[in-house]
C-alpha cells in the first residue's frame, strides 16, 4: 500500500471510527487497513489513532493531519477526473459545512437530492454555528448567513433571510400589539442566546434604533425560544427561516414589520482552488436549484 492508500485507509477508519468499516468501504482486508495505516504512522513518527478493543479515536495530531488528507486526495481526485475527461461525474467525498438549524432545515434536503442523484458521491455534512475556516477543517463548500468579508473564497448569493419578531395570537390578544420598538419595555421578552445579543435588539433598515431589553426567559437556542413564544409566554426575535414553519401555520405572527431591518445575504462559498471541482459544481447546483423552486 503505497502513501496515497494509506491516507485513504486512515481517512476511512477516522470517518466510520473502525477499521472493520473502513476495510468494507474501501473492499480491502482489515489487515490490509491496519497495516496501511500503521505504516503511514511510522513514516510520520507520530500516533494518529488511539486504538482500545472497544473504539477508535483520534489524536490531536491525528484530527490535524484527517484535515490535510482530506484535502489533498479531494484534490488528487478532482485532477484525475480533469485529465479522464470526467469532471460532470461527482463522485468521492464532499465535505459541506452549515449553520446548526438552517441546515437541518435547508442544506440537508439539498444533500439528500445529491446523494440519490449521483450514487458515486458521499457527503460530510458539518452542521455548526461556529465560522469555521474551510480550508484549516477541509471543507470544500459552506453555507454562510452573513455579509461576506473580503477573502479567497468564492461566494455564490443563495438568497436572503431577515430578523423577525414574533408572538403568538394568544399573548398579542391578553398583551396587545407593540406598535413601535419603544413599546417592547411593557412586554415579556424571550431572548436566544445564538440570535444577535441577548440584551439590546436593533431595529429599522440601518438598525439605527436600538432598545434595551431585559429578557424574562433567555433561552440558548432558537428553536426554544419559538417553542416558548408559541407557548404564549412573551415576544422573541428570530432569523426568518427558524420562525418560518410557525408563522406558516398561525401559531405565531409577525410585529413591528414597519421596522423592519435589512435583509442579509443566504451564500454558497468554496475555496478558489475548488472551482473545478465537479463535487463542489454539483453541490451549488444542486443548492441554487432548491432556494430557486422554495425557501
Amino acid at each position: 500500500m503505497d502513501r496515497m492508500d494509506a491516507m485513504r485507509a486512515f481517512v476511512a477508519v477516522a470517518t466510520r471510527g473502525s477499521f472493520a468499516g473502513a476495510a468494507r468501504h474501501l473492499r480491502l482486508s482489515p489487515t490490509a487497513v491496519t497495516r496501511g495505516v500503521a505504516r503511514l504512522e511510522e513514516e510520520l513518527g507520530l500516533m494518529l489513532l488511539r486504538r482500545t478493543t472497544r473504539s477508535v479515536r483520534l489524536t490531536g495530531p491525528g484530527a490535524a493531519y484527517l484535515e490535510d488528507c482530506r484535502r489533498i486526495l479531494a484534490d488528487l481526485d478532482d485532477a484525475e477526473r480533469r485529465l479522464r475527461g470526467e469532471a460532470a461525474a461527482p463522485r468521492g467525498l464532499l465535505t459541506v459545512g452549515a449553520p446548526l438549524m438552517f441546515g437541518r432545515l435547508h442544506v440537508l434536503p439539498v444533500v439528500r437530492r445529491l446523494l440519490r442523484d449521483h450514487p458515486d458521491l458521499s457527503i460530510r455534512l458539518v452542521l455548526s454555528d461556529r465560522v469555521s475556516n474551510l480550508v484549516e477543517e477541509g471543507i470544500d463548500a459552506a453555507v454562510r448567513l452573513a455579509a461576506l468579508p473580503d477573502s479567497a473564497l468564492v461566494a455564490l448569493k443563495l438568497g436572503e433571510v431577515r430578523r423577525v419578531t414574533v408572538a403568538s395570537p394568544a399573548y398579542l390578544a391578553a398583551r396587545g400589539v407593540p406598535a413601535t420598538p419603544a413599546e417592547l419595555a411593557g412586554h415579556d421578552i424571550v431572548a436566544a442566546e445564538t440570535v444577535g445579543s441577548a440584551t439590546e435588539w436593533r431595529f429599522g433598515h440601518d438598525q439605527r434604533i436600538v432598545i434595551r431589553i431585559e429578557p424574562r426567559l433567555i433561552m440558548n437556542t432558537a428553536d426554544a425560544a419559538i417553542a416558548a413564544v408559541e407557548d404564549g409566554f412573551g415576544i422573541t426575535r428570530t432569523a426568518s427561516y427558524q420562525a418560518e414553519a410557525s408563522l406558516r401555520s398561525g401559531r405565531l405572527r409577525l410585529i413591528l414589520e414597519d421596522h423592519a431591518t435589512a435583509p442579509y445575504a443566504v451564500s454558497v462559498v468554496h475555496p478558489a482552488h475548488r472551482v473545478g471541482s465537479a463535487n463542489v459544481a454539483a453541490f451549488v447546483a444542486a443548492a441554487r436549484a432548491h432556494f430557486r423552486a422554495g425557501p
